[in-house]
């Protein structure tokens, strides 16, 4: 019943940032604008729920059969990225590099606050 209530917040979302999306007319997926929406959320409320915690490690252990769509839709309009491979190179290398900076950035941040926290327990 747990994960059945975390993916009914993750599909509310979703909906609300499908929602806004086409209110607005962003050139954005509707569920990058959940995701931020429930980014935001999570970070006012300041933790996150048993539900939505135990929804996410569900679709984490599929992440992959979530991302291929993705890529397989890429792979039928590649003849549309003729003349712009330097600007899609580019842009992988930079988005990979600034993912992992940024992942190894937090992960220190969080470590060293969790070490801080153990010492004075």
């Amino acid at each position: 019943m747990l994960v059945l209530r975390g993916f009914l917040v993750l599909v509310v979302f979703f909906l609300l940032g499908e929602a806004v999306r086409v209110l607005v007319g962003l050139p954005i997926s509707g569920g990058v604008l959940g995701m931020v929406m429930a980014t935001f959320t999570l970070m006012l409320r300041g933790r996150v729920t048993d539900e939505l915690a135990a929804a996410s490690q569900g679709l984490i252990s599929v992440l992959v059969l979530l991302i291929t769509p993705g890529v397989v839709g890429v792979f039928f309009i590649a003849d549309q990225f003729a003349g712009h491979w330097t600007a899609v190179v580019v842009a992988l290398v930079v988005g990979t590099l600034l993912s992992v900076f940024t992942t190894l950035l937090l992960m220190k941040k969080l470590t060293t606050e969790q070490a801080r926290g153990d010492q004075h327990d």
